[in-house]
């Protein structure tokens, strides 16, 4: 590490192997909390290469404790969070309609960290038992079409990173690489970011993988799509912007997004959305966000014919009914 570091302080980068093999030893514990901290620094004092990204994601990938279930061709829909906007569960009620509308969910999400109420959270509290078994995460997607991967349940080398992360309280490269590193590797993955400067990171990461992905930023700021305002979509080898009638939907204004300020306004607003109870703005956000992920399943439909398909889901009760399926 003393070699890596004063390679690192004379300006150079690292190229996406040596990336990968600087974390995995971090990641086994061969360094102390004061090299980690220093490794880490660098990166805040100088902007991050995709390359560079690419290989921690790598290293964390590759650490983390994988289960298989390649047998499902399962999708995450996930965004890196910290855009600061306190929005209701979008991506993870989008899970829901989507697995409503028969494709497999394997999502891997976490605890809150700059909002009231993570994916982990609002599971948490309806009544999602986390567990790392094969047989019961198999279970739940053969009874719900749904799985939850409690992010700490599947990446022990967070011991020897989490308390670096704590000690130095600033925001570090892993606070995006949480959706990369998925340890079941879903076949089709829908992305959020909060910046232009992630998008491109995540596109350029995500080209280099054999992954369906589409990579969503909401150009005011939101790692989702939130109809607030267009949203640039990133796709394999192309790039394009959307707006609210490319889903044939009205416009949200942002207020009509706060999820509330506890976990249990989170998990209301969360049952209410499925139970067709919500607004017609929390509605349409969850319906946009599950169509995309659908046509990423489905890239021969139309996006407005897999709005659609998301609002049959929702208005059937299929979407509630794969929630019921998976907490009894």
């Amino acid at each position: 590490m003393k070699d890596t570091l004063q390679y690192l302080f004379e300006g150079n980068k690292l190229t996406r192997e040596e990336a990968k093999s600087s974390l995995l030893e971090v990641g086994k514990g061969q360094h102390s909390e004061a090299e980690f901290a220093s490794f880490l620094t660098v990166f805040k004092m100088r902007p991050l290469e995709s390359e560079e990204l690419a290989g921690f994601r790598d290293a964390m990938f590759e650490l983390s404790a994988r289960v298989d279930l390649s047998e499902f061709n399962g999708m995450d829909i996930v965004g890196t969070g910290g855009d600061g906007k306190n929005t209701f569960n979008i991506s993870t009620l989008a899970c829901f309609v989507v697995a409503g509308s028969g494709v497999n969910i394997t999502k891997h999400g976490n605890y809150a960290a700059s909002s009231n109420s993570g994916s982990s959270n609002v599971l948490e509290y309806l009544g999602y038992k986390f567990s790392s078994d094969i047989h019961k995460l198999k279970g739940d997607l053969e009874k719900g079409n749904f799985c939850f991967l409690h992010a700490p349940l599947f990446h022990p080398a967070m011991k020897h990173i989490a308390p670096v992360r704590r000690a130095l309280k600033v925001p570090t490269f892993f606070n995006i690489l949480g959706p990369m590193i998925n340890p079941s590797a879903p076949k089709y993955q829908v992305l959020g970011v909060n910046n232009s400067e992630n998008f491109m990171h995540y596109k350029n990461v995500y080209e280099s993988l054999a992954i369906n992905f589409a990579i969503v930023h909401s150009i005011d700021g939101y790692d989702e799509i939130s109809l607030t305002a267009n949203t640039r979509l990133g796709l394999k080898g192309t790039e394009k912007y959307l707006t609210a009638e490319d889903f044939n939907l009205e416009s949200v204004r942002p207020e009509k997004l706060f999820g509330g300020t506890t976990i249990e306004e989170a998990a209301k607003i969360f049952t209410s959305v499925l139970e067709g109870k919500g607004t017609k703005e929390q509605t349409n956000v969850v319906l946009a966000n599950a169509g995309l992920a659908l046509q990423v399943v489905y890239p021969e439909k139309e996006l407005t014919e897999c709005v659609a398909m998301a609002r049959e889901s929702l208005d059937s009760g299929k979407a509630l009914q794969c929630l019921k399926s998976v907490i009894q």
